[in-house]
């Protein structure tokens, strides 16, 4: 049985990161470097990513023919979308960063968030081959979550730097891989 390879990709900074405001569908707030990265792998990966203009924009560092996946999309935070975080009411921020099935913005909860992308990742388990997913720091700490077996309580206990890459591999089980780069 071929193992399925799975490279997550953070994509880069944005002005509403850096602001510490939740996100919009912002572009990239300085486009990295044109170098192609997809060189770092010797047979070509399929090319996914999320909707979002900050990870189809990511993705270009990668190919050119990234196919939109809609299971890789950002988690939804409905109405507190491009606020600042000072300025979302305490109590319902608190809320939702210590209970993960609240969803006091309206949009999606941690734990429903952490169910879509665990479908996403049992689909993905079932196709053979390398992937390569440029995606947001909440779905990659969903996978981790996934493949880890931990439970949505460590949520937070990730941080995913923008650009940074998580390596995940299934053959039977889901094993997160752990690898040195030569400089």
């Amino acid at each position: 049985m071929q193992s399925t390879r799975l490279t997550l990709i953070c994509h880069g900074m944005t002005r509403a990161q850096k602001l510490g405001h939740f996100a919009l569908d912002e572009a990239l707030e300085t486009p990295p470097s044109p170098l192609r990265l997809a060189a770092r792998f010797k047979k070509t990966p399929r090319l996914l990513c999320g909707p979002e203009t900050r990870a189809r924009q990511t993705a270009t560092l990668f190919g050119k023919h990234a196919t939109i996946d809609d299971g890789l999309r950002d988690m939804d935070v409905g109405h507190w979308r491009g606020l600042d975080i000072n300025d979302i009411d305490r109590d319902e921020l608190m809320t939702w960063l210590t209970d993960s099935a609240s969803a006091p913005h309206r949009g999606e909860s941690v734990v429903q968030l952490c169910e879509r992308v665990s479908q996403w990742m049992q689909n993905l388990a079932e196709q053979p081959g390398h992937v390569l997913a440029v995606t947001h720091p909440a779905v990659i700490r969903a996978a981790l979550l996934h493949a880890m077996q931990s439970p949505v309580a460590m949520f937070y206990l990730i941080d995913v730097e923008p650009l940074s890459s998580t390596e995940l591999r299934f053959n039977n089980v889901w094993r997160l891989r752990l690898e040195t780069r030569e400089t």
